[in-house]
């Protein structure tokens, strides 16, 4: 046996586990995943092969593209307040006060809580009657009276958009402490000597040198808002009248709730595809601009 060949066994030998894993948790839930999408599958049992009857069905299904057309617009407005301030708070907590590591601690500990367990909070906290929210709004003066959040779908939207940032914003918060943090002192100490204030260096140096981790959070946050449901299910059951039926809500009521197994499993391959552009676009752009 040549060295050349056995280098590749024993490098073959290593990355056995890893492909094991893919092959067994990603590629035949995969297949099997679009088997069903091609079959009348019902959990009450039965199964029986349709083709593409199920994809016919579901482009001529008007709930499911609201709930994507909705779910895009949620992705839309909560992508950015995420990265925004995100950032801001790795800005503000990389400050050289005493008390930043306890804030940066503080702000990142809702990440830990599960995301049923943080939806049920902030139901409480927008309760009409006993919530916490409506009170400070009518404490402020900022209404007149206590407001029903979950019978208007925009702002039962806007409830469900402050409950995942106060969530979810630490986990990038922290991606872009350390991103930050690997930028050079002597850069920012060129940068100075040069008269760059703070804010010209955070936009002409901290910025461009952070943009693999911006886009990495971006693309983090845009799927995970794509995959929402916990949320939805809990603070607004998709009411009122269907308005806040997200994607995987959707596929969650066929399969489950009407025993579609095969067109749930139609709907989440037409989801995957989505995601799985998207997300391609936006590598691709990102690495065009990074070479730009």
């Amino acid at each position: 046996m040549t060295h050349q060949r056995r280098r590749a066994l024993v490098g073959l030998a290593f990355v056995a586990p890893a492909l094991l894993f893919v092959v067994v948790f990603v590629l035949y839930p995969l297949g099997e995943l679009f088997r069903l999408s091609l079959t009348s599958s019902s959990l009450l049992g039965g199964e029986k092969y349709v083709g593409w009857a199920n994809y016919i069905k579901a482009w001529d299904d008007e709930t499911f593209w609201n709930a994507l057309l909705f779910t895009v617009k949620y992705t839309v407005y909560i992508t950015p307040i995420l990265i925004v301030s995100g950032f801001l708070l790795a800005l503000l907590t990389l400050a050289p006060v005493r008390l930043s590591r306890l804030t940066r601690t503080v702000v990142f500990l809702p990440f830990v809580i599960g995301l049923g367990s943080s939806s049920f909070l902030w139901v409480g906290l927008f309760d009409e009657q006993v919530g916490l929210v409506d009170r400070l709004l009518q404490d402020l003066h900022l209404v007149d009276h206590a407001v029903v959040w979950f019978v208007d779908a925009e702002l039962g939207l806007w409830a469900v958009i402050a409950s995942i940032v106060w969530k979810v914003v630490g986990f990038g918060m922290i991606l872009f402490v350390a991103a930050i943090q690997s930028v050079g002192e002597d850069i920012q100490e060129a940068a100075t000597m040069d008269g760059a204030n703070y804010w010209q260096r955070v936009v002409r140096i901290t910025l461009p040198l952070t943009a693999r981790a911006i886009v990495y959070t971006t693309l983090v946050s845009a799927i995970g808002s794509m995959l929402a449901f916990d949320q939805f299910y809990i603070m607004t059951a998709g009411g009122p009248r269907s308005q806040t039926f997200t994607s995987v809500y959707w596929i969650y009521q066929n399969s489950f709730i009407y025993f579609k197994q095969g067109y749930g499993a139609t709907l989440s391959i037409i989801l995957l595809a989505i995601i799985f552009a998207a997300s391609a676009v936006q590598i691709f752009l990102a690495r065009r601009t990074g070479q730009t």
